[in-house]
């Protein structure tokens, strides 16, 4: 059995101090240039009221607050990084400190307060706040201390995979996609269910309280954890850092809702039906889940006591949407085929697929877009890859090849010179869905050097893109015009270049582009009606930067077939007792060329490739006897 692994740590929630904060944070900035337009655009004069949209944007490796205006800029904003917990001995596990977060949540919205009111010479409001997450990651906690059981279990986590794989294998068939139907998700280690189970499994407490209160017991996803603190009560121990809020809003939206593997897609209810098929034997009431709530709607009125910061008393909370889906939002893709790809940590595609979900064949996931009200949901497909910057951390932090992200774009080489990186370091996400797969650097020689890698490294977030890019069309038949992109991966100008290159479509960058924490920011503002509708919203979306194809189609084909023989190589790395040889075979017949994949190089390039045509037995047979490839790869069971 597990206890709680770390402790919270920030300020007192009772009475945050008027210098830490903003001393605590690790960013805080006020663009009084925007303010200063703002007031002049609405003839207002220093004395008149500045009302401001505020974002929570609580992601995997940080926490910020931003305050936006009616025109959709960013006025004020703070950030602070959190710390990852990775448990030893336990490696692909993932943690945070729920209580942190919380803390950090606070410190930022009081450093930008702060800021605000030292720097600023205007007045202001703030007429709504929302709120945007890691989605997935999951915590527990007893509603009668607000005391979490055990650390968050973050989206990435691998410790569930034979959970998954328990469940799959349940009554026979080994069929990860048995709850597909339903759930449009496959039974993955990556899901919010999973984790319920996994902490009703190892945790003491929680399982002796489940027996016992199991009115008490809470489970959550970051925003409702926020949530239920935001409005919450302080208890006795409020001025300690561990301390934790009561009685707070229990609630979720529907996007972060469709992520747990218990949701009905059609319904949007929880189905305690799939709730006992991912948490038996426990049996967990539906009153230990969030009641589903649309994105866009005021679930609470905060007040100064919950969080010590007297500018939040009175402050509606008005949205909440998953971190990708308010990026979809913030990029006002409001119709069905808009898309948009998040590079962050991980990497997102999503295409809004209108009022109904589309069933995948090809290994992304139908999801919830958003919902303004329970009369209207907006469905989206998705896929979804694990490691995307992330990979460049790990050469900075763990191999320490570089000093800085920016760095990898310095020093990485022209070209590959056959070089790839497969960054499966938690296995392969969407579109192949294979926990036995791990990282490999594939095609190395003596004459590579660290330049080529971080060129790998940079070219596998855009191959990986393409990946989702060509499921998408097969599944839908909607092939994308343009990608709208957003993300810190938008700042490398030589990935955004090869990412149009390996689509063959243009790749726009917009003006603002915290299309997270500006979705949450819209979301929230159309709640209270500071915008009417969302024709306002698209309005306020603007092209920063567009990159254009230039590559040949002979060397894009080139790249791309290199890329599917090193995914072949990441392969079967982990013995697991949910994959076998038919699956194996599915995932090789999926790589290889078939008339739908003619059918899409044709509508890209308007030409069908001559002799490319690839079967499964020339795909093994190059991969095994290609001249002067070797290959490193990190080998663990």
């Amino acid at each position: 059995m597990l206890k709680l692994v770390g402790k919270g740590t920030g300020l007192s929630l009772s009475s945050p101090s008027q210098s830490s904060s903003m001393d605590a944070v690790d960013t805080v900035r006020v663009v009084d240039s925007v303010l200063s337009q703002t007031a002049s655009s609405s003839s207002s004069s220093q004395n008149d009221t500045i009302k401001l949209i505020g974002a929570i944007d609580q992601g995997t490796s940080s926490t910020r607050f931003l305050l936006f205006t009616q025109q959709g800029e960013i006025a004020a904003w703070a950030q602070m990084e959190h710390t990852q917990i990775f448990p030893p001995d336990h490696p692909g596990w993932h943690e945070h400190d729920p209580l942190q977060i919380w803390n950090n949540v606070v410190t930022c919205i009081d450093a930008v307060v702060q800021a605000m009111d030292k720097q600023s010479n205007y007045n202001y409001s703030i007429a709504a706040i929302g709120i945007t997450n890691q989605r997935e990651s999951t915590v527990a906690w007893n509603a009668q201390t607000g005391k979490p059981y055990y650390n968050a279990i973050v989206w990435d986590d691998t410790r569930t995979t034979s959970v998954a794989h328990h469940i799959a294998n349940a009554h026979g068939g080994g069929n990860v996609d048995k709850l597909r139907p339903q759930t449009g998700l496959p039974i993955s280690s990556y899901f919010a269910g999973t984790k319920c189970k996994w902490l009703l499994d190892n945790v003491e407490q929680l399982q002796k309280d489940m027996m016992s209160q199991p009115h008490n017991i809470r489970f959550g996803t970051i925003d409702t954890w926020l949530l239920y603190q935001l409005t919450g009560t302080p208890t006795e121990e409020s001025n300690n850092t561990d301390a934790a809020n009561v009685g707070g809003v229990f609630l979720t939206d529907a996007t972060n809702a469709s992520r747990w593997l218990f949701l009905d897609l059609e319904t949007v209810q929880w189905d305690p039906r799939l709730v006992d098929t991912v948490c038996s034997p426990h049996r967990v009431p539906l009153s230990a889940l969030p009641t589903v709530m649309p994105s866009s709607h005021v679930y609470a009125t905060l007040k100064k006591e919950s969080t010590g910061i007297e500018r939040l008393d009175g402050v509606p909370v008005a949205s909440i949407l998953g971190d990708q889906q308010a990026a979809l939002f913030g990029q006002a893709a409001f119709e069905p085929g808009e898309a948009k790809n998040t590079y962050g940590t991980g990497m997102f595609l999503m295409m809004n697929t209108g009022t109904k979900p589309v069933p995948s064949q090809h290994g992304l996931l139908t999801t919830i877009a958003y919902q303004l009200d329970k009369q209207k949901t907006v469905y989206a497909l998705e896929g979804s890859v694990s490691h995307s910057g992330s990979t460049i951390q790990w050469l900075r932090d763990q191999l320490q090849m570089i000093s800085t992200a920016s760095d990898s774009e310095k020093y990485a080489t022209p070209s590959n010179d056959g070089l790839y990186l497969v960054p499966a370091f938690a296995g392969l996400f969407a579109p192949h869905w294979r926990s036995d797969a791990r990282g490999c650097i594939v095609g190395i020689t003596a004459a590579h050097h660290k330049g080529h890698i971080l060129r790998a490294a940079l070219e596998a977030a855009a191959y990986q893109a393409r990946e989702l890019f060509d499921a998408i069309y097969a599944d839908s038949h909607v092939l994308l015009k343009s990608l709208k992109v957003d993300g810190g991966g938008t700042h490398n100008t030589l990935l955004m270049q090869f990412q149009a290159d390996m689509i063959n479509a243009p790749v726009v960058i917009p003006k603002v582009q915290e299309t997270t924490a500006m979705g949450a920011a819209m979301a929230a503002g159309l709640a209270v009606g500071i915008w009417k509708d969302q024709s306002e919203l698209r309005a306020m979306w603007q092209v920063e930067r567009t990159f254009q194809p230039t590559m040949k189609e002979s060397e894009r084909q080139y790249n791309w077939l290199g890329w599917k023989r090193a995914v072949s190589k990441s392969l079967n790395w982990v013995e697991t007792d949910g994959i076998d040889d038919h699956d194996m075979e599915r995932f090789l017949d999926a790589e290889t060329f078939t008339d739908d994949d003619d059918e899409y190089i044709a509508a890209v390039t308007g030409t069908y490739p001559k002799g490319y045509r690839v079967s499964v037995s020339s795909l093994l047979t190059i991969a095994a006897v290609g001249a002067g490839i070797g290959f490193v790869l990190g080998r663990r069971k």
